[in-house]
């Protein structure tokens, strides 16, 4: 399986996607010489993935999924928190064909009911303390073969993760895909109505990561990244996940949803040099009383997205930490930031 190539000595740079494509190939291909590096790291928990063990988990979780019969195509929600095991899903299913549908873990039941009926999902893989929100209409779902539980050993009457991954042969066998196959969904926030699948393609993941990760945000290997945006976030996808590993960057994941104690905990005990916002979150920080000073941080270059960052909050953050914000404007559709100004 090919892998894509960029040419950053133009501008905008030059991708290059083959037709022979997997992007979860491309991502952990990039970073077969780094197998001792840190990946991902939990901040709840410590819990820690090198990419040796990411490639080889995933592996794992696309031979399992092919294993339980899910075919080439077919739907996968990824219900999940912010942990290491919700890239291994990801990446595993895209490494088998399959297509996981990212939902947003702060939805109703009902929200998860419709989603999984309008992408006619063949399984769902969720997080143990979401499990009760799908209960009620899973016995409503006859074409949801499986139901995976990620964060347990046992997960009786269903599947467990950790269980599948453990099994499951870890020979590579990347499928066969094209760079215009369908690679995974993720939902509109539904503010005009219903939300809508956007289907997103193969060759999708890798374009934000060398337009905008790389020649914009200016990412690269030594970077250590915290997104608050959650990975089931176009904006989170791209900023804990897409960019640092198209670099093989080191990302920060926080489960539950952050407050200010919570974002300046990371940003103290883990120094990430990458910090990825929203202008609410900005506003919250340098209104904690309680906040570190400048020389606390590591920051070096912060990104702004899914509303206007007003420009007081902007030129605060830079007098108080140092460090410039890019205000970008993205979209669910586009997949990342596609409008921003630069450092």
């Amino acid at each position: 399986m090919q892998t894509s190539r960029a040419d950053h000595g133009s501008t905008p740079p030059q991708v290059e996607i083959p037709r022979d494509y997997n992007a979860a190939h491309d991502l952990l291909a990039r970073n077969a010489g780094r197998a001792g590096k840190l990946a991902f790291i939990d901040a709840s928990d410590g819990t820690r993935l090198s990419y040796g063990e990411l490639a080889e988990q995933a592996h794992r979780f696309a031979n399992a999924l092919r294993a339980l019969g899910i075919p080439r195509e077919s739907r996968v929600m990824l219900a999940m928190l912010d942990t290491p095991e919700w890239p291994v899903a990801f990446l595993g299913s895209i490494l088998a064909g399959v297509v996981p549908v990212a939902a947003n873990t702060l939805l109703t039941p009902k929200d998860f009911e419709f989603m999984l009926r309008d992408s006619r999902a063949r399984a769902l893989i969720v997080s143990q303390p979401l499990l009760p929100q799908f209960e009620a209409c899973l016995g409503r779902m006859p074409g949801l073969d499986h139901v995976i539980v990620a964060g347990a050993e046992q997960a009786n009457p269903h599947l467990s993760l950790r269980t599948l991954v453990r099994e499951a042969s870890a020979t590579p066998n990347v499928a066969d895909t094209c760079s215009d196959d369908a690679c995974f969904w993720l939902y509109s926030s539904g503010s005009t109505g219903t939300p809508k699948g956007t289907v997103h393609l193969h060759s999708h993941l890798l374009q934000t990561a060398e337009l905008y990760g790389r020649a914009v945000l200016g990412i690269r290997e030594s970077d250590v990244v915290y997104s608050a945006a959650k990975l089931f976030f176009a904006y989170g996808l791209g900023n804990a996940l897409t960019f640092p590993m198209s670099v093989g960057a080191t990302a920060v994941l926080l489960p539950r949803r952050p407050t200010p104690a919570d974002v300046f905990g990371v940003l103290k005990q883990h120094q990430p040099t990458v910090f990825c916002g929203v202008p609410t979150l900005f506003a919250g920080l340098l209104a904690d009383g309680t906040r570190p000073a400048r020389a606390d941080l590591a920051v070096r270059v912060c990104t702004s997205a899914g509303e206007a960052l007003p420009a007081e909050i902007g030129k605060r953050w830079t007098q108080e930490y140092g460090s410039e914000i890019l205000d970008g404007i993205g979209s669910t559709e586009m997949l990342h930031i596609f409008l921003s100004n630069q450092p």
